[in-house]
């Protein structure tokens, strides 16, 4: 891509026709034929790179930092959308636990869409957005993985050695544990950036999802 560019766009105007489905944003965001200069050329090599006829709304939100949005497309091309030292599904199933945790509608349903079409089957599906790990859907490993997931989410000042080490006894080395770290993470910086912008659930996903929210607000 050329050097960033302050895009030239109307920030005042929210209509989203993504999905078509996509209502007024609290915060106004960069749509797509709005678009100018840097945030066009990025919109455009999202579509082609992806494969995707028209781009989601959480980019339109950082495309308001056309560097921001340079740089998430990269992770996404990276590290969210592929396979790594975690399988997509695995990071689809994180994505999913942290999105309910944080009670974010845009985003738990986004990646309800993907982790089905990675494989997860709908009791998967329930069980990460409900909370239930004890779901005979979830392996022995993949759950010790995702207790480690809502401790990142809730307390991550508590994580301590004997986290790490139950993870390792689990299976999982040192490389996806990081990732993991990540990818939790940067799901819980999606969700407050997706739920402050008032991005609203696109209705992907044939089940009536809910969001938990904080377990210490329960």
């Amino acid at each position: 891509m050329n050097a960033i560019i302050a895009p030239e766009v109307d920030l005042a105007s929210t209509d989203n026709n993504e999905s078509s489905t996509m209502g007024l944003t609290m915060i106004p965001i960069v749509e797509e034929e709005q678009a100018t200069g840097t945030v066009a050329e990025a919109y455009e090599h999202y579509r082609k790179h992806f494969g995707r006829q028209s781009v989601p709304g959480i980019l339109k939100c950082f495309a308001t930092h056309p560097p921001l949005l340079e740089q998430m497309i990269a992770l996404a091309s990276t590290m969210l959308f592929v396979d790594g030292h975690l399988s997509r599904k695995v990071k689809e199933m994180i994505a999913i636990q942290v999105s309910a945790l944080n009670s974010c509608p845009y985003c738990l349903d986004s990646h309800a869409s993907f982790l089905r079409s990675n494989g997860g089957s709908r009791d998967l599906l329930l069980s990460l957005s409900t909370g239930q790990l004890d779901d005979s859907s979830i392996s022995q490993p993949e759950r010790t993985l995702l207790e480690f997931v809502v401790k990142i989410t809730l307390e991550s000042h508590k994580i301590s050695p004997a986290d790490i080490n139950a993870l390792s006894d689990a299976g999982w080395d040192q490389s996806s544990i990081a990732e993991a770290v990540h990818i939790a993470s940067l799901f819980a910086f999606f969700n407050r950036v997706a739920n402050a912008f008032g991005l609203p659930s696109q209705h992907l996903s044939d089940l009536n999802l809910t969001t938990m929210g904080s377990r210490e607000e329960q």
